[in-house]
């Protein structure tokens, strides 16, 4: 009896972990535009390439306050901070260079933590794009 009641048990519980399994709609490892993403891969690295060819990454600093960009020449483009762990705290900024060739972002607002700083920028008519992981 005690083994039928465990082997039930145990099957009840298989059941329930698998309809679990099936009704959760939010994974993480999903993209829900891949896509879009595959089919623009190339100008993506292209972007990426003309950064490192032009010798034109920027010098990024981030504190509590602020997160200060250093670029070589004037630029304007869009930096864009997405946080790992809850795609709903992402920020999309778009910014133009100061006569220091700097653009600050105020950081206060932002969750303390690990994010992405994803910089997208034109400079001298040339698309730029630079990655890097920032901890607030």
């Amino acid at each position: 009896m005690k083994l039928i009641l465990g082997m039930a048990s145990f099957m009840l519980f298989i059941i329930v972990m698998v309809l679990l399994m099936f009704d959760s709609r939010k994974d993480a490892l999903v993209d829900t535009d891949y896509y879009e993403k595959g089919i623009n891969y190339n100008k993506v690295y292209n972007r990426k390439e003309q950064t490192k060819n032009d010798h034109a990454t920027p010098v990024v600093s981030a504190n509590q306050d602020m997160i200060i960009i250093r670029f070589m020449q004037h630029a304007k483009g869009t930096a864009t901070l997405m946080r790992t762990s809850d795609k709903a705290l992402d920020r999309a900024v778009p910014f133009e260079s100061n006569i220091n060739n700097q653009v600050i972002i105020p950081s206060k607002q932002l969750k303390n933590g690990s994010w992405r700083l994803i910089i997208e920028w034109i400079s001298k008519e040339k698309s730029y794009l630079y990655e890097q992981e920032i901890i607030l």
